[in-house]
């Protein structure tokens, strides 16, 4: 359902689900290792894609990654993954299956050096959002040095589909970077 009284960033348009995610979970700070990696894997599926793909097939990710879970995720074998590329209800892509398993793997060493992937990503930028004040979506990035210091940072580590346009989504959806603009009533909601 769309609130049409309140002036939102344009990028949703009139989709329901998108505006949803929008309203309620763009750019809120993630501090919580499942839904950083929920949002890692989904965007690392996203790539080339709409967004609005996945989130039509979030749910059918959610069961088929046993709800985000990356101890889990990191476990599985050919069998559960040769299972998965006859899933029709996600993206049935052998690179971007088995780079799920692999960055579930890697997020474990990351979990094991810090404490949590939590404590790792937000270190980047000193545990705070960046604040950006885009009066315009033409103003928005695709990437920032900070998006490309993270994603050199994540494929040493042995993560895969973390270029620098994908890490910079990842930031703006877990809140390490807010671009709502100006005019859009979340920016001074998410400003407090």
């Amino acid at each position: 359902m769309t609130s049409p009284e309140k002036k939102r960033c344009p990028w949703p348009g009139n989709i329901p689900i998108m505006v949803k995610y929008h309203d309620q979970e763009w750019g809120v700070p993630v501090h919580n290792d499942r839904k950083l990696f929920e949002f890692l894997l989904l965007e690392g599926f996203q790539a080339g894609l709409s967004w609005l793909t996945i989130l039509n097939k979030r749910e059918n990710f959610r069961k088929a990654f046993d709800n985000f879970d990356f101890n889990k995720v990191a476990k599985f074998d050919k069998r559960k993954t040769n299972s998965l590329l006859k899933d029709e209800g996600i993206i049935r892509n052998r690179l971007k299956i088995e780079s799920a398993v692999a960055n579930a793997k890697a997020f474990l060493e990351v979990r094991k050096e810090f404490g949590t992937f939590d404590k790792y990503i937000w270190s980047f930028s000193d545990g705070k959002s960046v604040k950006n004040k885009f009066k315009s979506l033409k103003e928005v990035p695709a990437r920032t040095e900070l998006s490309d210091k993270i994603s050199i940072d994540l494929k040493k580590r042995g993560f895969r589909f973390v270029g620098s346009t994908i890490i910079y989504a990842h930031m703006q959806a877990t809140g390490m970077v807010k671009d709502h603009v100006k005019d859009c009533f979340r920016y001074k909601e998410l400003s407090k």
